[in-house]
């Protein structure tokens, strides 16, 4: 069976959900986070292992697919209020197995960076909701300045005025007319449902594998992934991908 890494960092429990601990005034402090939850969400940041590999290459290839499917609702829910969808935009004629690499790139980079900075959260809140407040407040921030930055170095108008990628300075709440914050606020509450929910249940279910089950699930969803891609961007397969680039 697998041997989850360094699960002694969650090993050291000392209270249960909804008992309190005694302090200065006589009040009870407020509860904190329950063990099993801190469990469940600590100790999966193992970059030294295989096992927090393959979880993460699953999760590119998962979230490369379950990104495309959520940006047609999006997409649809953004063009209805603002109309601010392009009517050849791909996700309307894109095929459900399309590959949208942002997402599945998006899933790595939060692991990398934001699981991590979850995991300190988690140590350091007394309470559940409290720690997810503050990562999705953090991961809001974050989305924001990076929109704004990464538009500012690569989408700046032509003399004419145009955008070259996205041209968000005509909608309300705009930073600096390259961000939006409403995309913030949904890319932020995309990555903590991710951090929280999406990639720590991916990681207990490899953990719950044998050491040969969790290779063989790892292969056959590889597999799949690597059919979407072929039947993507092959012509011989009738890719739709390449024939949509070639009108």
């Amino acid at each position: 069976m697998n041997n989850r890494p360094n699960d002694h960092n969650t090993s050291n429990r000392h209270h249960q959900y909804g008992q309190s601990e005694p302090h200065d005034s006589g009040e009870p402090a407020a509860p904190i986070i329950h063990d099993n939850l801190k469990h469940d969400e600590i100790g999966w940041f193992q970059p030294r292992t295989w096992a927090f590999w393959r979880s993460l290459t699953v999760c590119l290839a998962l979230f490369s697919i379950i990104g495309h499917w959520m940006e047609l609702p999006y997409c649809l829910t953004m063009n209805h209020f603002f109309g601010i969808v392009s009517p050849d935009y791909a996700v309307w004629h894109d095929p459900w197995f399309v590959p949208y690499w942002v997402y599945g790139i998006g899933a790595v980079a939060m692991t990398l960076v934001i699981e991590p900075l979850k995991e300190w959260i988690v140590n350091r809140r007394k309470t559940l909701w409290g720690a997810i407040f503050e990562s999705f407040i953090l991961m809001v921030a974050l989305a924001a300045v990076l929109e704004t930055v990464i538009g500012l170095i690569i989408n700046q108008p032509d003399a004419n005025g145009v955008y070259p990628f996205w041209d968000n300075s005509v909608l309300p709440g705009n930073i600096l007319n390259q961000g939006w914050i409403v995309n913030d606020f949904f890319i932020g509450l995309m990555a903590t449902v991710y951090v929280w929910v999406f990639y720590p249940l991916i990681c207990m279910g490899f953990y719950k594998l044998s050491e040969r089950w969790a290779n063989i699930v790892f292969v056959l969803v590889m597999i799949a992934f690597a059919l979407c891609v072929i039947a993507s961007y092959t012509p011989v397969f009738g890719g739709p991908y390449v024939a949509h680039m070639q009108q």
